[in-house]
């Protein structure tokens, strides 16, 4: 049996949606028993949400050194724990952290990585892996024939799946790290409460050039809100400043899959195709009937979104 070692975030008080991502698709290759989660700094009882999972054996690192996160500090302990445990395979979320840390850890194992994995499996004893290439426009097959491989895997692709809860064995791993080795560090986090990451989020309002300004933004934040997502923007919206970089979608920004993605004023520029393409369901308003983005969603309304979108947010509120 291929024994796995996934990557787990807690978040608040339990663990990111992304992580349980993660557990999910490593147990469809390989027994229970065989998947490892592996975590850093965690409480015992936001661990514990793992075993909603199926996952029930836990690595939680533990360094005071890591209270101030540090990738490199932290690709260090993370090898320590792979060379204890031996996987086959490390998983990781293509998260911001994900994507931070994932190819540090290969480099130091001379593993081979793949980002933005969309699905795995095993061919016998050899792991075949899909990922998205030329902007979403093909899908590459490749094999990986290292002894240990390290996969990021895009979120909201491999849905999570609770299974018969399940007690978590927790064991906390001191590590020796170096302080010396931690060149960069954050120091400290400031998020809006309750603001959605659009990695994590099942529903995206993003806003393109068509919103004219940051003053109208609150069109895009009052949809969001209503149904429970996440609020997203185009390049061009962030160039301008309107936007903070986090919630940029595209190419240069991030990769999502949510259930519904609504572009609102966004004309559908290859590079921002590429980063939202894979979700489920696209509605796209745009007073330009010939915008690239009409050829590709799956519900269109061609109209200026400065009437379309408070009429559509008054209609919502009214169904609900």
């Amino acid at each position: 049996m291929n024994k796995i070692l996934v990557f787990l975030e807690a978040n608040n008080d339990s663990l990111k949606r992304t992580s349980y991502e993660v557990i999910t698709a490593a147990k469809r290759l390989t027994a229970g028993e065989n998947v490892v989660g592996v975590a850093i700094n965690a409480s015992a009882e936001q661990l514990a949400f793992a075993g909603e999972f199926g996952l029930s054996n836990v690595i939680n690192i533990k360094s005071d050194l890591l209270n101030d996160y540090s990738s490199t500090l932290a690709a260090n302990a993370v090898n320590e724990v792979i060379g204890e445990v031996k996987p086959d395979l490390v998983l990781f979320s293509g998260n911001a952290r994900g994507l931070e840390l994932a190819p540090r850890v290969a480099t130091k194992i001379a593993a081979a990585y793949v980002s933005d994995c969309i699905d795995f499996e095993y061919d016998g004893a050899e792991l075949i892996v899909k990922k998205p290439i030329y902007a979403g426009k093909a899908i590459s097959k490749m094999k990986l024939l290292t002894g240990t491989k390290v996969l990021t895997l895009r979120p909201n692709v491999f849905t999570a799946v609770k299974q018969d809860a399940t007690s978590v064995s927790v064991t906390d791993k001191a590590v020796a790290l170096n302080a010396a080795d931690k060149k960069v560090y954050v120091s400290s986090l400031a998020k809006n409460e309750g603001k959605l990451d659009v990695l994590e989020a099942d529903i995206i309002v993003s806003g393109g050039r068509g919103i004219k300004g940051p003053e109208n933004y609150n069109l895009i934040e009052d949809l969001a809100s209503l149904l429970g997502g996440a609020v997203g923007a185009s390049r061009a919206v962030v160039d301008a400043g309107w936007r903070p970089h986090g919630e940029q979608v595209g190419q240069t920004g991030k990769t999502v899959s949510p259930t519904l993605y609504i572009a609102c004023g966004i004309s559908g520029a290859i590079q921002h195709l590429a980063g939202m393409s894979s979700s489920k369901f696209i509605l796209a308003i745009n007073k330009d009937k010939e915008a690239p983005i009409f050829k590709m969603c799956d519900y269109g309304i061609i109209g200026d979104l400065f009437t379309v979108l408070p009429q559509l947010t008054e209609k919502i509120k009214a169904n609900k």
